[in-house]
C-alpha cells in the first residue's frame, strides 16, 4: 500500500457497484484508487487516497453512483491514517498497480 494522505473507503454489495464507485470517484477529483478486496458474500471494498476535501468529494459521488446500480452498504473517510492503520490496510486489501 502506497499510504499518505485522505483515505477513501465505500463498501458495495456486487463488483458492479464497486466498479461503479471507482469510476465515478476518479472522475469526480484527483484521487488514485489503491485497492480492493472482495468477500465470498459479494461485499466488494474499493478503497482511494488523495487530499483531504479530493477524497471527501470522490466518495460522496462513489457512494451516490454506487447506490444507483447496486446496493451500497456504506462509505467512509479517514483524513490522516494512523501508521498502525495502514499496517491493517496493507494487510487486508489487494494493491493496485
Amino acid at each position: 500500500m502506497a499510504g499518505g494522505g485522505a483515505l477513501g473507503m465505500i463498501e458495495t454489495r456486487g463488483l458492479v457497484g464497486a466498479i461503479e464507485a471507482a469510476d465515478a470517484m476518479v472522475k469526480a477529483a484527483n484521487v488514485t484508487v489503491e485497492g480492493y478486496r472482495a468477500l465470498r458474500n459479494g461485499q466488494v471494498s474499493v478503497l482511494v487516497r488523495g487530499d483531504v476535501g479530493a477524497v471527501k468529494a470522490a466518495v460522496d459521488a462513489g457512494a451516490a453512483a454506487a447506490a444507483r446500480v447496486g446496493e451500497l452498504y456504506t462509505s467512509h473517510v479517514i483524513p490522516r491514517p494512523h501508521g498502525e492503520t495502514e499496517g491493517v490496510i496493507g494487510a487486508a486489501v489487494v494493491p493496485l498497480d
